[in-house]
């Protein structure tokens, strides 16, 4: 009767370890990319309202006396969004008993955010005078 005692408490004590080490998912959802306000992007915003949201643009350069920039991000989610997607992946890695990173791990990688770009023309006070999007949106 002790043996099986014994052998019960390794057994849930090894489930509770996987369970708690392999919480990959877990980390990955509440590590994608914040959600970026797009919503800069239009006409008379400040050029360094834009670098303050997007970071450097890839290019600038200037062309028919006009500053052109393009901008490109991965567009992620609300906190909102990545907490709950964290916790629903802990939630089904101990009602699974860790089996559930074989689809939540999948899962993040294939939703990390959405590449986007936007070519953005000034005026001669920086400010926004044109958006293209390029990709995304």
């Amino acid at each position: 009767m002790m043996i099986v005692f014994k052998s019960m408490r390794l057994f849930v004590l090894m489930v509770f370890l996987v369970t708690l080490i392999s919480g990959c998912s877990v980390f990955m959802a509440a590590k994608q990319p914040v959600k970026k306000n797009v919503g800069l992007f239009e006409i008379g915003v400040p050029r360094s309202a834009l670098i303050a949201e997007f970071g450097a643009p890839i290019i600038s350069e200037i062309k028919e006396e006009k500053k052109i920039e393009i901008f490109k991000f991965l567009q992620g989610y609300s906190t909102g969004a990545k907490v709950g997607r964290a916790f629903f992946h802990g939630a089904a890695d101990v009602v699974t008993l860790g089996l559930w990173e074989l689809v939540g791990i999948p899962t993040e990688i294939t939703f990390s955010g959405d590449e986007m770009a936007y070519l953005v023309k000034y005026d001669k006070d920086d400010l926004v005078e044109e958006v293209l999007a390029l990709k995304g949106d």
